[in-house]
């Protein structure tokens, strides 16, 4: 029951108010710690503390609750801001509406979705052409379906709440952390994500590709650097039929067109029913088991 409240807060309201976020706590930990990390043992000490802090508290709320007739609405509660679907996919259309709407406004359109894609990716946005910032915008649908939505869903219904504090803990310490360019200081961070998303990356993209794809899918996820954010990213783009690529890096299902704003909006469909139709299915494992 407590999964199942949690979609509906999802679906009703989204995000929790920011000072009260556990995400955004996990983010002001990483920040502060981060001028202390010196190299790989040191990131490896940090990352373990902040998993500590952030988890504990979380599994003596597990094991307090759930006994409870009551537990349930609690467990939900906290559970809310440890996934997000509904803000994913108002952030992805945001930068849709500002592409297919904006030249009816002005000149400065590309720059306005340029500077919402920003808000969802880390590559740099400002020379980004139309169509790299739609395709850009659809592999963060898609990444992110996995990292926010059905990866953390997946920990709960396995691990209870300490196992999806964990995991979005891990989560954004590779986003503040695991960066290529910080060497060893970020590698821990990003190794523990990389092991932590082997399964929820492949099951998002089995969930997202037709079974006739699913050959083409492991091809095409070997393209990406990342050992996980290949599957989900190039099964959005068999799916839809569309190229999804990163200038110097990859190009998923390469000979495919460019997408179109019908393909976004058929992409938000479909993140949508398969974020909150995983959600459903994990709580009724949850409430079978």
């Amino acid at each position: 029951m407590s999964l199942l409240l949690a979609l509906l807060l999802d679906f009703l309201f989204g995000e929790p108010p920011a000072r009260f976020h556990p995400v955004v706590l996990m983010g002001r930990y990483l920040a502060w710690a981060w001028p202390q990390v010196r190299g790989f043992w040191t990131g490896a000490f940090y990352w373990t503390l902040g998993a500590l802090l952030f988890t504990l508290p979380a599994l003596f709320l597990d094991l307090i609750l759930r006994p409870l007739a009551w537990g349930w609405l609690l467990l939900g509660l906290f559970l809310k801001p440890l996934f997000s679907l509904r803000m994913l996919l108002w952030e992805v259309g945001r930068v849709e509406e500002a592409l297919s709407y904006g030249p009816l406004q002005g000149p400065d359109s590309l720059a306005e979705a340029r500077r919402r894609l920003a808000r969802i990716v880390s590559r740099p946005t400002e020379d980004l052409s139309p169509e790299e910032v739609r395709e850009a915008a659809l592999e963060s649908l898609g990444e992110n379906l996995s990292d926010s939505v059905i990866a953390p869903l997946l920990y709960y219904a396995l691990l209870g709440l300490a196992g999806a504090a964990l995991y979005r803990y891990a989560n954004t310490a590779d986003a503040m952390w695991g960066y290529l360019e910080h060497g060893r200081r970020g590698a821990f961070a990003a190794r523990a994500d990389d092991l932590l998303n082997l399964v929820p990356a492949r099951i998002t993209g089995l969930l997202l590709c037709p079974p006739r794809l699913w050959p083409r899918l492991l091809q095409e996820a070997r393209k990406t650097l990342s050992p996980n954010a290949g599957f989900p990213m190039a099964a959005l783009a068999l799916r839809l039929g569309v190229r999804l690529r990163k200038r110097g890096a990859y190009a998923l299902n390469a000979s495919a067109p460019s997408p179109t704003p019908k393909t976004t909006h058929q992409a938000l469909r479909l993140a949508l029913a398969v974020g909150y139709g995983a959600g459903f299915l994990l709580a009724l494992l949850t409430l079978g088991r």
